[in-house]
């Protein structure tokens, strides 16, 4: 994992106050990724509830409140259960565009024994901005988040 990621999920781990603190913890991640990556213009953490992503703790401009699963980047990423880079925007079809600057996205869920909790959302108005080396640190990254933040 490239320096950056490594920085970035030592300065995640140090950030987590658990203790059923769940919206401070995401709170302070999504300030921590927004202003540690570069060329970001949207990130922050959707949250499953029944069918839905709802909008949780971000950075950026106002967003959309709440995704379908199986519409968009988001809901496609819970629905396979797997992390999604796209390149560009435009060129996934379903793509729900709140901001309209953005380009590129990224979207890894947040996996805890099987159960989806939600996602990790990274918008940049660049395109191709991510690349295998942010699918990887942001997998490790909602992993860390998976296991110290109490989600209750």
């Amino acid at each position: 994992m490239s320096a950056l990621y490594d920085l970035l999920t030592r300065q995640v781990q140090s950030l987590l106050i658990g203790n059923h603190r769940w919206v401070t913890d995401l709170a302070n991640v999504a300030a921590c990724l927004y202003h540690g990556l570069p060329s970001l213009n949207w990130i922050g953490f959707y949250l499953l509830s029944g069918d839905e992503l709802w909008l949780g703790p971000f950075q950026g401009k106002p967003a959309c409140t709440v995704i379908p699963v199986g519409k968009g980047v988001c809901g496609t990423a819970v629905q396979k259960r797997e992390a999604i880079c796209v390149l560009d925007v435009h060129d996934f079809p379903g793509h729900i565009a709140c901001d309209p600057a953005s380009r590129s996205e990224l979207v890894v869920p947040l996996l805890k024994g099987g159960e989806v909790l939600g996602v990790i959302d990274a918008d940049s108005p660049l395109v191709g901005r991510f690349g295998p080396e942010d699918v990887e640190g942001m997998r490790r990254i909602a992993d860390i988040l998976v296991q110290r933040v109490a989600w209750e």
